[in-house]
C-alpha cells in the first residue's frame, strides 16, 4: 500500500456528481467561442429618440447600454461584466443583469448594484450625429 488515505465511495460519488455542474458553470462564461468585447471604435447604435429621460436601451450587438439621465444627458457604458467578462444581455428598467453570476449594474451610472462584481462598468464616449447615437472610444 502507498500509505495515502483512500477516498470513501461517498466522496467519489460526490465528486462525480459535481463535475458536470462545475463544467456547466464554466461553459456559461467560456463556451469556446471568443466573447465579444466592448467597442474598440465608435459605433452607431440607434436613434436618439429611442431613449426617454430616466430610461435606457441595451444594444446587445455592440455590447453597449445607453441611458438618458433626468437632465437629458446621455451616458454610454460597455455591457461586458467587470466580474467575469460575460456579455450582459438583460436590461430590467435601468438595471443591467449579468447572466453568468447575477451581478447587477445601474445603466444610468454604470455603478455596481449587486455583487459579485465590485468594479463599475467601463464608461464610453457618446455623441449624437444626425439624430443617431454613436458610442465607443472617442465617439
Amino acid at each position: 500500500m502507498s500509505g495515502r488515505p483512500v477516498p470513501s465511495r461517498r466522496t467519489l460519488l460526490r465528486g462525480a456528481a459535481a463535475a458536470p455542474v462545475a463544467g456547466f458553470g464554466l461553459a456559461a462564461c467560456a463556451n469556446g467561442e471568443p466573447s465579444p468585447g466592448r467597442p474598440t471604435a465608435p459605433v452607431e447604435v440607434g436613434a436618439e429618440s429611442e431613449i426617454a429621460k430616466g430610461g435606457a436601451k441595451l444594444y446587445r450587438d455592440h455590447n453597449v447600454v445607453v441611458g438618458r439621465r433626468d437632465d437629458g444627458t446621455l451616458k454610454a457604458y460597455s455591457t461586458i461584466c467587470t466580474h467575469a467578462l460575460c456579455p450582459i444581455n438583460k436590461l430590467e428598467g435601468t438595471t443591467l443583469v449579468c447572466p453568468c453570476h447575477g451581478s447587477r449594474f445601474d445603466a444610468l451610472t454604470g455603478a455596481v448594484l449587486h455583487d459579485p462584481a465590485t468594479v463599475p462598468l467601463k464608461e464610453l464616449s457618446v455623441t449624437i450625429k444626425n439624430g443617431r447615437i454613436v458610442a465607443g472610444p472617442e465617439a
